[in-house]
């Protein structure tokens, strides 16, 4: 069996200071990768003033089991934050391989009491996060020629979550983000993954029952996250689902439809009523690469 690692590549892991962050950080550092792990050291929900504490103990723990890492305590929030990021990377080790956009808070809160500080809290470090850490990066990755991206989504961004308007429209925005950069990064050998992890974290302590908690530990998703980060996937684009040692793929898909327009005819109303269960018929379904293929689908009709 082929081996993953990571012996010569340089590794960035936002929200690295605990959690899935610290299990993806450790276990990129055993196996050979130098790493930036970066986190703010705010509180769950984002507010606090920020500590260096939770990056350095990682950092610590990396040189103690022999590997090698810095701390970075910019906000991901921020383009000056991710811009930071990016030239500790290059201060230090001079290139980046590896981006995973781990970074995340919650502040839940039913659709109609989501006051707008609370709405924007969560999209900027969940979804310009992801923008402000992954445009200097994917910069000098296309330069190198190389690099492997991971960006975190959820199931809530995939399916909806009752109580998360916030974080389900911002991992959902994710998903768009990874859709456009796999397709620009394609020529420079940049594959770009999305990960929708089940873990037991500090964001899911209190939501999770402790029974089912105990049996989704972060350590059953660095797995595929670190095969994700290795050059020998070739995929990219996918949707990943990860948990207690399942792992699945997710993905977009639209059903074969029905041509109500008979020529140069105008369907009406009643002819969508009458067609709605073709319309919507998910068997069989088709799968596009990018948007222009659904317009060439429709050319075909």
């Amino acid at each position: 069996m082929s081996k993953i690692d990571f012996s010569g590549k340089v590794a960035i892991v936002t929200g690295g200071g605990a959690g899935l962050g610290k299990d993806y950080a450790l276990n990129l550092a055993k196996r050979g990768a130098k790493v930036v792990v970066n986190d703010l050291g705010g509180m769950r929900d984002g507010t606090g003033s920020g500590s260096s504490s939770a990056a350095d103990i990682v950092v610590d723990e990396i040189k103690a089991q022999g590997g090698v890492a810095v701390a970075n305590y910019d906000n991901v929030a921020t383009v000056e934050g991710g811009e930071g990021i990016a030239k500790t990377a290059i201060d230090a080790f001079g290139k980046i391989d590896i981006l995973i956009n781990n970074a995340g808070i919650l502040r839940d809160k039913s659709f109609v009491k989501l006051e707008e500080s609370n709405w924007d809290a969560v999209l900027n470090v969940h979804l310009k996060g992801a923008y402000c850490v992954t445009r200097p990066v994917f910069k000098i990755m296309k330069e190198n020629g190389y690099g492997r991206i991971v960006m975190t989504t959820s199931a809530a961004g995939i399916f909806g979550n009752f109580g998360q308007a916030n974080y389900s429209a911002a991992k959902s925005g994710i998903v768009g983000l990874s859709n456009v950069l796999k397709l620009e990064g394609a020529k420079s050998n940049i594959k770009v993954n999305i990960l929708a992890p089940v873990a037991g974290t500090r964001l899911t302590d209190d939501i999770v029952p402790p029974q089912i908690f105990e049996k989704i530990k972060v350590d059953y998703v660095t797995p595929i996250v670190l095969y994700m980060c290795s050059d020998k996937c070739n995929d990219s684009g996918c949707i990943i689902n990860a948990g207690a040692g399942y792992y699945s793929k997710s993905a977009m898909a639209t059903s074969l439809g029905k041509n109500l327009s008979e020529g140069d005819k105008i369907p009406t109303p009643e002819d969508v009523l009458e067609n709605w269960d073709a319309i919507t018929d998910m068997d069989n379904p088709k799968y596009f690469d990018q948007a222009n293929d659904i317009f060439g689908e429709l050319s075909l009709q």
